[in-house]
């Protein structure tokens, strides 16, 4: 399920702010030129990362300003850019803005917990950045300035899922063989779950990448959901159950089983499957075989029970009886 075509009106850019070091507040500037890859020119935060822009509407700054803080300018919470009129808090990951018709950044992080409560929360009992905050990475440059115009080209709601399909495979990376399972495990989230992928990637049969790219995606990142494919045999590279136990901090041992029930009633090499799962922080992590038709009988016997888990991951309070009684309750 992708974005949708978005129709709200056009905002602004109210200003544009830069610091030479991180964790600082940053100074507005008449303008900026900002680099397809990698941020604005001369920006503490700027690199080959995806929190390469940050970005605050000018409503929660000017909420916090009459908390108690009325002079405080543009910049003060670290953002890249304020801007007004735009409706900034339905926007999820993937959702596509563009300035001054020109360029063009995608959201990768929604909001950025603060580890040390900053001088803003102290006076207010609040710091806007963790909830409001959105982070992107720069699809397209060219030069901004305060007072250029901003739009919403593409929104996905933050109603939907995120997931990030990781097919683990020497082969695949290599490019000698073809990555089927991976786009079979994408195409059954989105036709299932509300779910929207935000990214598939290859990557080798290397402990340390798997580990590196599961706390990449599970840190903080917004992701609900990442699944990998492959690597979950008695091959001596078949890694990927014990990178994914150095990351769980939660397992969920309950998913494991269903999975390799309905294998085995199939076939009794599924007993040979050591893949796991877990959550860790707010993202849970499935393992899945690496052949597609194993994979999407893995997925098929747990994604009913997905949804629920997910939200319940997010905070949804619904208890899981009144869920199933609500179900029952719709059948004929």
């Amino acid at each position: 399920m992708s974005g949708a075509a978005s129709n709200e009106p056009a905002g602004r850019i109210v200003a544009v702010c830069i610091s030479e070091r991180k964790g600082t507040p940053k100074t507005p500037v008449a303008s900026a030129r900002f680099v397809a890859g990698a941020g604005l020119e001369a920006d503490a935060h700027a690199g080959p990362w995806h929190r390469q822009v940050s970005i605050l509407d000018k409503e929660a700054v000017d909420r916090v300003r009459k908390a108690g803080l009325p002079d405080l300018t543009p910049g003060a919470f670290a953002e890249n850019l304020q801007t007004e009129g735009l409706n900034l808090e339905h926007c999820g990951l993937g959702t596509r803005l563009v300035i001054a018709d020109q360029v063009q950044l995608v959201v990768t992080q929604i909001g950025k917990t603060c580890h040390t409560p900053c001088r803003i929360a102290r006076i207010t009992g609040d710091c806007i950045m963790p909830g409001r905050g959105l982070f992107c990475r720069v699809e397209r440059g060219g030069k901004v300035a305060a007072g250029d115009p901003v739009r919403i080209e593409e929104c996905v709601g933050r109603d939907l899922f995120q997931a990030v399909v990781l097919t683990i495979s020497d082969s695949r990376a290599a490019g000698v063989a073809r990555d089927t399972a991976g786009p079979a495990v994408a195409d059954l989230l989105e036709s299932r779950l509300n779910v929207h992928i935000y990214r598939r990637k290859i990557i080798p049969d290397d402990h340390n990448r798997i580990r590196d790219a599961l706390l990449h995606y599970a840190g903080g990142h917004s992701i609900d959901l990442v699944v990998t494919v492959g690597g979950t045999g008695f091959s001596p590279r078949d890694v990927t159950p014990e990178a994914t136990a150095t990351v769980v901090q939660r397992p969920t041992p309950g998913l494991d089983e269903v999975m390799r029930a309905a294998s085995v009633a199939k076939t009794p090499f599924a007993a040979l499957s050591r893949g796991r799962s877990g959550i860790r922080g707010r993202t849970l992590i499935l393992n899945l075989p690496g052949s597609r038709k194993a994979a999407v009988e893995n997925l098929q016997a747990i994604v009913s029970c997905l949804e629920h888990g997910l939200g319940k991951i997010r905070g949804d309070p619904t208890p899981c009886a009144g869920v199933q009684a609500s179900k029952k309750d719709e059948q004929p």
